[in-house]
């Protein structure tokens, strides 16, 4: 039993003055922010100047640091655990409705979805032509749905679903003459 405690105080000793090793430090309060694309586009650049992150091997699993720890750049390249404390969700407040922005052409629609109340994030989106029943539309990105029916010349209800299972529908807030690139404000969740 002597021999195997000795053992390990060597290792503690041999381990604590490797150089290189990095132990880790203290929890702290701070804030974080994810703010990019699946290819970690949006955090291209930043206060750092890494310009693409991915191609100089910091992956897409990046975040913006609060001023807690970015501490004027000397944390740049340094790496976090980032855990919630308590439970970080509180009701998004918005002015105004919920606000749908048209994008795409003729057999493809691209609906960016914004100044959502509530949860403030979507889980499901339909839309509703005139001359059609609801469609699902999918993510396809962030908060960009699409949908592959023709739906020029009808007027456009949205049927919206949050996080919070709460479901708000905004009937024919785009007119029949809409055109692609304008954007409408529907009903928007009370929180």
């Amino acid at each position: 039993m002597l021999h195997l405690a000795s053992l390990f105080s060597i290792f503690v000793l041999v381990n604590a003055r490797i150089p290189g090793v990095y132990t880790g430090g203290s929890w702290e309060t701070a804030h974080a922010t994810f703010y990019g694309g699946s290819d970690a586009s949006g955090t291209m650049g930043g206060a750092c100047g890494y310009g693409n992150l991915y191609s100089q091997g910091y992956g897409v699993n990046t975040a913006a640091l609060s001023t807690a720890l970015f501490n004027n750049g000397l944390s740049c390249g340094a790496c976090f655990e980032i855990k919630c404390a308590n439970d970080p969700r509180v009701p998004c407040r918005k002015q105004g409705g919920i606000r749908f922005t048209i994008n795409g052409f003729r057999y493809f629609n691209l609906v960016l979805i914004t100044n959502v109340a509530g949860a403030g994030d979507i889980v499901k989106v339909s839309i509703k032509g005139t001359n059609t029943g609801w469609t699902s539309m999918s993510r396809n990105w962030g908060q960009n749905w699409q949908s592959n029916v023709i739906l020029v010349g009808q007027a456009l209800s949205f049927r919206v679903k949050g996080s919070d299972k709460r479901t708000s529908t905004s009937w024919n807030v785009a007119p029949t003459n809409w055109q692609f690139g304008q954007t409408f404000t529907g009903k928007n969740f009370r929180y």
